[in-house]
């Protein structure tokens, strides 16, 4: 279970990674608002936020991505 756990947490971390910077270096995070108003956050608190919502989006990901390439269809080969 462990070996499973990894499989997704950490290639899905190493993409949070990648996505934070990116999101963060177009967008400020003292210049970004929800729908009913402005964020009042600190910088820090706002990467961590963000780093921990892309994570959890990757984390996803990396989990249909391995339920897809795991799941056998009777009577078809893997690939």
């Amino acid at each position: 279970m462990l070996k499973l756990a990894m499989s997704v947490l950490w290639p899905s971390f190493l993409s949070a990674i990648i996505a934070e910077g990116f999101f963060f270096s177009v967008f400020d995070p003292s210049d970004l608002m929800l729908v009913g108003g402005h964020v009042d956050l600190e910088p820090i608190a706002a990467y961590t936020v963000g780093f921990f919502f892309f994570w959890t989006i990757c984390a996803i990901a990396s989990m249909i991505s391995l339920y897809l390439v795991r799941t056998e269809v009777p009577g078809h080969p893997p690939f």
